[in-house]
């Protein structure tokens, strides 16, 4: 009877999971689709198969437009922001996992509190400061401003990775001479690169994705990010959705590609934040 039971939770636990990753995965899977099929197709038959895959609709997309200009946008502004400030954030949280200082405890907390302000709220300040700097309507402005997006989540995150590493590593580096910079950067930070990797997707991510800022910070068609020009396209395709999904599919696969090759990373990254946070 125990069997039974046992095997009867099972069976439902997966049916659950079934249905919880198609409703995940289905709206992307269809919108890759879409870019392959014909307006016809589309209307006619929305969940079938394409007929046929060709990439005319991409090589339509970026030799008309600016597509190659807004996917380099997005990505130095995604990229060069998550290196720089994952090597930063990194360090503090090093500091908070690993030494004791009077405040240390409420740092932590001041750093995770921001979780609390909404991003709008900064929106006057930011604005005056990339004015003031001279970036305005530059892409480096925004990712000046993609430099602290995160901050909170990925303190969280490394301070976890950090404390799950052995401070008994820490003391052997000491006594063999190892100073501060080389116990951080060739023992703790490698033994990190689960907790790292997850921080980086993270916060990847999240300016790869952003709109408000990139679009309050310039207004240059040369200075557009990828979310920025997919709005426009919006109005644009209303009525060609085979060019409207295919903009989609560019904006969301580098997300999925990413994740997909640093996925054993962060669950690994996971565990330990649930153990150790």
């Amino acid at each position: 009877m125990n069997t039974v039971k046992k095997t009867a939770t099972q069976a439902f636990m997966y049916l659950v999971e079934l249905v919880v990753i198609l409703l995940s995965v289905f709206p992307i899977l269809w919108v890759v689709m879409s870019a392959f099929k014909t307006n016809g197709e589309i209307l006619s038959s929305p969940l079938a198969l394409p007929t046929s895959f060709s990439l005319d609709t991409f090589v339509y997309l970026f030799e008309t437009y600016n597509f190659p200009v807004y996917f380099l946008n997005s990505l130095l502004a995604a990229g060069v922001s998550t290196l720089v400030s994952l090597l930063f954030y990194a360090m503090g949280a090093y500091v908070i996992a690993k030494f004791e200082f009077p405040g240390r405890k409420l740092l932590f907390i001041l750093f995770t509190i921001t979780l609390l302000v909404p991003g709008h709220s900064k929106s006057q300040p930011i604005f005056s400061l990339v004015s003031d700097l001279g970036l305005f309507d530059s892409i480096w402005g925004v990712t000046l401003v993609y430099l602290s997006a995160g901050m909170a989540m990925s303190i969280f995150v490394l301070k976890a990775g950090f404390m799950a590493i052995p401070k008994s590593l820490d003391e052997a580096a000491i006594i063999d001479g190892a100073g501060f910079m080389r116990t951080f950067w060739s023992i703790n930070l490698p033994l990190a690169k689960s907790a790292l990797s997850t921080a980086g997707i993270l916060m990847f991510l999240g300016n790869w994705n952003e709109y408000y800022f990139a679009s309050l910070l310039t207004h240059s068609d040369s200075q557009r990010t990828l979310p920025i020009a997919l709005s426009f396209f919006t109005s644009e395709f209303s009525y060609n959705y085979t060019n409207l999904f295919a903009a989609l599919t560019i904006v969301i696969l580098p997300g999925i590609v990413l994740y997909v090759f640093a996925q054993e990373q962060v669950q690994a990254s996971v565990a330990a934040t649930g153990i150790k946070g």
